[in-house]
């Protein structure tokens, strides 16, 4: 574990991209420049442990200073495109997944495998804090505590 942990404190604070990665960074930007401004918006964000980003749609407007409707435009350009995996979380929840031989934020020897264990992005005072607020209170008090150091 100590050498795992030794191995992402390494590539702290930069991401890794590949040559299939530029290839697809050059292909979006020819097709749908804000869709790839999206897309080095996860690539930035990704969770070094799985490679995915945990928001809902609106966060993500807010992040990119567009209407909901682009965002939804661009999330559908950048799927059928196979550059971004949605995958359903609860409600407007999801975990959107870069392929990792594309972009990768963690250590080389972490990509065979996905945790989900995320970092979630939210906005301060959106409906998803009060989700997450109301699915901690169902366990322990620290948990509850770290959830609002975190939101708010």
């Amino acid at each position: 574990m100590q050498i795992q942990t030794e191995q992402a404190a390494k590539n702290s604070g930069f991401t890794q991209v590949y040559s299939k990665g530029w290839k697809r960074i050059r292909e979006l930007s020819i097709k749908n420049s804000g869709a790839t401004g999206l897309y080095a918006f996860f690539a930035e964000n990704i969770d070094p442990a799985c490679g995915a980003v945990v928001c809902d749609q609106q966060f993500l407007a807010d992040q990119m200073q567009v209407s909901r409707m682009t965002i939804s435009r661009w999330l559908k350009f950048l799927e059928d495109e196979h550059a971004v995996l949605r995958i359903p979380i609860a409600g407007r929840v999801c975990a959107y997944a870069l392929d990792p031989y594309e972009v990768w934020k963690g250590y080389d020897t972490a990509k065979s495998y996905a945790s989900f264990i995320t970092k979630t992005l939210v906005n301060k005072d959106g409906e998803i804090k009060r989700r997450l607020q109301s699915m901690f209170s169902k366990q322990d008090k620290n948990n509850q505590s770290d959830l609002e150091d975190f939101a708010g």
